[in-house]
C-alpha cells in the first residue's frame, strides 16, 4: 500500500468527478523544449517504485486517446486507487513518452510512495528551480485542460456563430482561446453535431492579432484554404498544416497585418505545448492533428476562433438572423432586377473587391447585370456565420446562378450591419 497519497493530484481528481464533468471515455515557430522527463522526472530516478502491473494500451494511437488516459488516471486518485493510476501513468507515459504532463504525474505519482505531495509537480528544489518555467506551463495546461472538460457545452447547443451551413461544408470547427480547445463539427441532414474537441495552444501573447510579428492568434471566422504535405514541412510542425485566410476581408478593413497562420502539430519529441505557447498558429497533438487533417475538406470548412464560445440552441441563433435574411433577399431581388443603382445601395461607401474601390469594382457588378439580361439569380448552398465585437458582420458564401443556368459563380460577401441596415464591404469570387 502507497505510504502517503498524492494530495495535489487528489484535489485535482476532485475536481473532476464533481457533477457536470465529462465521463472518462468521452473524447475530450518556437525553438523545442525538452521533454519533462529530462529535468523534472530525472530528480527522481532513485525512488523506490511499488512493483506495479503494466496496464498497456492498444498500440494504435488514437485522437484524443492520450488526454482521456490522463483524466482517467485524476479519477483513480479520487477513488484512492494509488496502484492502479501508477501502473495506468507508468503505462501511459511508455506509450507516449513526449507527453510531459503526463510524465510529471507520474513522477508525482512515484514520489508519493515516500513522501507526502505538496503540489503538482512537486519536485525537488534544484529541479523545481530548474525547471520553473516548464513546470508553470505544465501545470496550467494541467488545468485548462481540467476545466474543458469540466465545463462541457450543453447538449443541444452550438456556438452563436454558426448560423446556417451548406451541405457542401461537411465540417465545421470552432476554436475556444479562454479553455484551449477545438471543437469539431460534422455537418448533416440534421445539421452540425459536435463529435470532438481538443486541447490546443495559442498565441504566446494571448488572441486579437493585429500585427506581423505580434505573437498573438486573430479572432474571427476563417476558412482552410489549404493543405501542406508533411514532407514539404520542417519537424517543427509536426504531423501536417492546415493553413486558414487570415487576414480575412473583414481584418484588413481593420488594418490588420501578419500572415501564415495554421492548424499545425507538433515536433517529434514533443506531445503538446504550453497554452500559449506559439507565435500565432493554433497547434494540436499530433494524433488530434491528424484526425483533424483527415476529415475536414480544403476551402469549405469555417474555423471559427473566438476569445470564449457562447453555446446556444440553434433554433435561438437563427431568430438573431431574421432581419439579415432579409437584407440578403432583398439584395438578390435588387439584382434580379438588373437595376444597378438599387443593388448598388447595398454597398458600403469604402466597398472593397480585392483591392478595387466601390468606383473600380462597379463596372464588374454592370458586366454581371448586362449578362443576366434581367433573368432571376438564385442563391445556392448558401452559407452565413456571424461575427460580432466592436461591429456586428455576416461572412456569407454561396453559388450565384442565373435562371436557367445550370452553374455559377462561387461567392463570398461580407456583410456589416449599420444601424439598422445590413451593407456588403466586400464581395468576391472564390470558385
Amino acid at each position: 500500500m502507497m505510504r502517503t497519497f498524492p494530495v495535489a493530484l487528489m484535489l485535482v481528481a476532485v475536481l473532476l468527478i464533481q457533477p457536470g464533468s465529462a465521463d472518462a471515455s468521452e473524447k475530450s515557430k518556437r525553438k523545442k523544449r525538452p521533454a519533462a522527463s529530462t529535468q523534472v522526472n530525472k530528480a527522481r530516478a532513485s525512488k523506490p517504485a511499488v512493483p506495479t502491473r503494466i496496464v498497456r494500451a492498444h498500440p494504435a494511437v488514437r485522437d484524443g486517446q492520450a488526454e482521456a488516459r490522463l483524466i482517467e488516471i485524476y479519477r483513480l486518485i479520487g477513488q484512492a486507487r494509488g496502484r492502479e493510476a501508477l501502473a495506468r501513468a507508468e503505462a501511459l507515459v511508455h506509450d507516449h513518452p513526449n507527453f510531459q504532463l503526463a510524465q510529471l504525474v507520474y513522477g508525482d505519482l512515484l514520489s508519493a510512495q515516500t513522501r507526502p505531495v505538496r503540489a503538482l509537480g512537486d519536485v525537488p528544489p534544484e529541479a523545481a528551480q530548474t525547471g520553473s518555467a516548464m513546470l508553470a506551463e505544465l501545470r496550467e495546461e494541467s488545468q485548462v485542460r481540467m476545466r474543458a472538460l469540466r465545463e462541457r457545452p450543453p447538449p443541444g447547443t452550438l456556438p452563436s456563430q454558426f448560423l446556417a451551413l451548406s451541405p457542401r461544408s461537411r465540417h465545421a470547427i470552432a476554436v475556444d482561446a479562454s479553455r484551449s480547445r477545438l471543437y469539431l463539427f460534422e455537418n448533416s441532414t440534421t445539421g452540425l453535431r459536435l463529435v470532438a474537441d481538443y486541447y490546443i495552444s495559442v498565441g504566446k501573447l494571448g488572441i486579437e492579432k493585429a500585427a506581423e510579428g505580434d505573437q498573438r492568434t486573430p479572432l474571427g471566422v476563417y476558412f482552410i484554404t489549404s493543405n501542406l504535405d508533411p514532407k514539404s514541412l520542417k519537424d517543427f510542425y509536426g504531423v501536417g498544416a492546415l493553413p486558414i485566410n487570415y487576414p480575412n476581408p473583414y481584418d484588413a478593413r481593420r488594418g490588420k497585418t501578419g500572415s501564415g497562420i495554421w492548424l499545425h502539430g507538433t515536433p517529434p519529441g514533443q506531445f503538446s505545448r504550453a497554452p500559449k505557447a506559439t507565435d500565432g498558429c493554433v497547434v494540436l497533438a499530433n494524433p488530434d492533428l491528424e484526425r483533424i487533417i483527415s476529415t475536414v475538406e480544403v476551402r469549405t470548412t469555417p474555423v471559427v476562433i473566438a476569445s470564449q464560445l457562447q453555446w446556444v440552441p440553434p433554433q435561438t441563433a437563427m431568430a438573431s438572423s431574421y432581419r439579415f435574411e432579409d437584407a440578403l433577399q432583398a439584395w438578390r431581388n435588387a439584382k434580379s432586377s438588373g437595376d444597378l443603382n438599387r443593388t448598388l445601395s447595398f454597398y458600403t461607401a469604402d466597398f472593397n473587391s480585392y483591392g478595387k474601390t466601390l468606383a473600380q469594382w462597379t463596372p464588374t457588378l454592370r458586366s454581371e447585370l448586362d449578362r443576366s439580361g434581367g433573368r432571376g439569380i438564385q442563391l445556392k448552398d448558401l452559407s452565413y456565420l456571424r461575427w460580432t465585437d466592436s461591429a456586428d458582420t455576416m461572412v456569407v458564401t454561396f453559388g450565384e446562378v442565373a435562371e436557367g443556368a445550370r452553374s455559377g459563380q462561387t461567392k463570398r460577401q461580407y456583410w456589416v450591419r449599420q444601424g439598422q441596415q445590413w451593407k456588403i464591404f466586400f464581395e468576391g469570387v472564390i470558385g
